[in-house]
């Protein structure tokens, strides 16, 4: 089979397209023929060298979300069929042409979803709802404020949590974005160029702040978010791509009575993924499959200008999500 390959970890120049043999489902696994992946930012440090996955993963297969069609079960896999169409997550390998995965962490694709949406959606709706209702239980007529919003995982959030009912107020670097967020309905959204943002947000929420903080920039927001927060506010991070070192005031975190949460995807265990797999079907597939959360794609590619799709990651202009298709 095709599948992407990084044949030297320097960055997007080592993507390319290799082939290997197709894997073979063992028990309780399903074998899926790959129509569409998503390119996250994950793949970009893979490619790096920064991100290696975990073990049993080849580092040079990159893919941590797909949808395709179910060609073949292994002994005692069960809720599925051969043909279902299918989406989920992976720690690796879902840029490829086949990819097996246990049962448990499938998802049915809604009727309304095209492959190309479906394969960008799992692996940033898990994270988003895994960080902001599993974790940091984000209720009814909170506040919400998302870092990044324009990115895969910052739509995600901003769909699913006015579906549940909340405030939403989100940042994001360059002005352009924040003009195409509010044209989605985000009506406090905030150039945050400078890391500057906590005086807007204390403005906008008439000085209590935000109950929970959904971070993908990680260090250099971290001060700015300690001063945005209401009392017992929590603070979820799942990015670091402003570095992982910063300064704490300790003080200011216990008198707000507020909670810091890291979350990683990635490396959890087969049962923890698959009880986040049960969640995101529960909670957020009906809301795919009613219209009220949506994919949110940028850009597709043919999988044979996969290098363009890291390209286009990687130049920070994408507004959702990258998928390439194959």
């Amino acid at each position: 089979m095709k599948t992407v390959w990084i044949s030297e970890f320097v960055g997007v120049d080592g993507v390319g397209i290799s082939e290997v043999d197709a894997p073979r489902p063992s028990r309780g696994e399903a074998l899926i023929r790959v129509r569409a992946a998503g390119v996250n930012r994950a793949d970009l440090l893979q490619a790096a060298g920064r991100y290696p996955p975990p073990e049993g993963y080849s580092p040079n297969m990159p893919g941590l979300e797909f949808a395709g069609e179910i060609v073949e079960l292994g002994e005692g896999a069960s809720g599925f069929a051969v043909g279902d169409r299918v989406f989920g997550i992976a720690a690796g390998h879902a840029q490829a042409e086949f990819i097996v995965s246990h049962t448990s962490l499938l998802a049915s694709i809604p009727d309304n979803l095209s492959f190309a949406e479906a394969g960008g959606i799992p692996e940033v709706y898990i994270t988003a709802h895994d960080a902001v209702f599993t974790q940091n239980g984000l209720v009814a007529g909170e506040t919400l404020l998302i870092h990044a919003a324009a990115s895969g995982v910052g739509l995600a959030a901003f769909d699913l949590a006015i579906a549940a009912g909340a405030n939403v107020i989100g940042t994001s670097r360059t002005a352009d974005k924040v003009e195409k967020l509010k044209e989605l309905g985000l009506e406090n959204a905030i150039v945050a160029d400078d890391g500057k943002f906590s005086e807007k947000v204390l403005s906008i929420t008439e000085g209590r702040g935000v109950d929970v903080i959904l971070d993908l920039v990680g260090a250099g927001y971290f001060a700015e978010n300690v001063a945005s927060l209401a009392q017992k506010g929590r603070i979820s991070i799942v990015g670091l791509t402003s570095g992982t070192k910063t300064e704490i005031d300790l003080g200011t975190i216990l008198r707000k009575r507020a909670s810091v949460r890291g979350t990683f995807l990635r490396a959890r265990t087969l049962e923890e993924k698959a009880t986040a797999t049960e969640n995101f079907i529960r909670e957020v597939v009906p809301l795919l499959d009613s219209g009220a959360a949506r994919p949110h794609i940028d850009r597709v590619f043919k999988f044979e200008d996969v290098r363009d799709a890291y390209l286009y990651l990687a130049s920070n202009k994408s507004f959702g999500k990258v998928v390439i298709e194959f």
